[in-house]
């Protein structure tokens, strides 16, 4: 039933204007940010002030920001039967030829991201301009959720696998497949590599290096921020090699630094766009309690 009320309110939200739907979305973000609990936004804050050096009510307004900005994203991937039309009109695109030299080397390669502006338009954009592009999902828990979001992932020319589909990564891969991977949050501690992330101990995940490094693959950064008007640009940036001694872990903790700190300089950058409200040092907290 609710994969079909999703598919009501796209169809509903594709009769409106795009520029309506911005308005729509940000309310939607600014109404729930109440239902936040206090607990979350707190650790956003704190977060934000110690990454930063932000005073409080800059902290706060970044925080709300982070949040607010979901409405008018959640709204645009309802549209996506409208926007796959014409994402060149939505979305600008910075440094495709990076990518353009990539796909013409032909050993496929990594798009490494984070959850930072609406990475589900920038996995489209991509798809639009002939990047043959597998997003690599978490399985929602409700199935009528995760059968609509596949879907409409796969509408915009996304090929979709859960992080689970290790061996078909790997496959595609040598196909010359580009693998989307989000390297932003928090895993288990028995999963990641603890690096430095705005100067702190953070549980890194090193699924970009370690796909790269099997076949010598490029890792191209890429993210995508909202402009003023309401449309989008997708930045990608200059590709990053693993290199490859007799040491596989060093190779793979050097590249990752490498992405954590291309990462905070985005967040730097952008601080609104980030999901500051994700428990990025969790496990750190925690590491001791196993």
């Amino acid at each position: 039933m609710s994969y079909y009320l999703a598919k009501l309110c796209s169809w509903f939200c594709c009769l409106l204007p795009a520029r309506f739907c911005d308005w729509l979305g940000s309310g939607l973000g600014k109404l729930t940010w109440v239902l936040v609990p206090e607990r979350r936004k707190t650790m956003a804050v704190e977060n934000i002030q110690r990454c930063l050096q932000a005073d409080g009510p800059e902290a706060r307004r970044i925080a709300r920001a982070s949040w607010v900005r979901f409405g008018p994203m959640l709204l645009e991937v309802l549209r996506f039967p409208v926007i796959r039309k014409q994402m060149g009109a939505y979305v600008e695109i910075q440094g495709r030829e990076y990518l353009d030299e990539a796909m013409a080397a032909g050993r496929g390669g990594i798009l490494a991201t984070s959850h930072s502006g609406n990475w589900e338009l920038m996995g489209g954009a991509l798809a639009s301009i002939g990047c043959p592009l597998v997003g690599v999902a978490m399985k929602q828990k409700e199935a009528a959720m995760d059968r609509f979001i596949n879907d409409y992932r796969r509408m915009v020319g996304i090929h979709v696998t859960y992080k689970t589909g290790v061996r078909e990564m790997f496959q595609m891969l040598k196909e010359g497949w580009f693998i989307g991977l989000l390297m932003d949050q928090d895993t288990s501690i028995h999963d990641g590599m603890i690096l430095q992330f705005f100067g702190q101990e953070t549980n890194c995940v090193t699924g970009p290096a370690a796909l790269a490094r099997f076949k010598d693959a490029p890792i191209l950064p890429v993210y995508i921020t909202r402009l003023p008007d309401g449309h989008h640009r997708l930045m990608l940036q200059p590709p990053i090699y693993v290199e490859r001694t007799r040491d596989k872990q060093a190779d793979i903790s050097r590249t990752t630094q490498r992405l954590m700190d291309n990462l905070e300089q985005h967040v730097r950058a952008y601080p609104e766009d980030w999901f500051w409200l994700h428990d990025r040092w969790k496990s750190i907290r925690h590491r001791y309690d196993d």
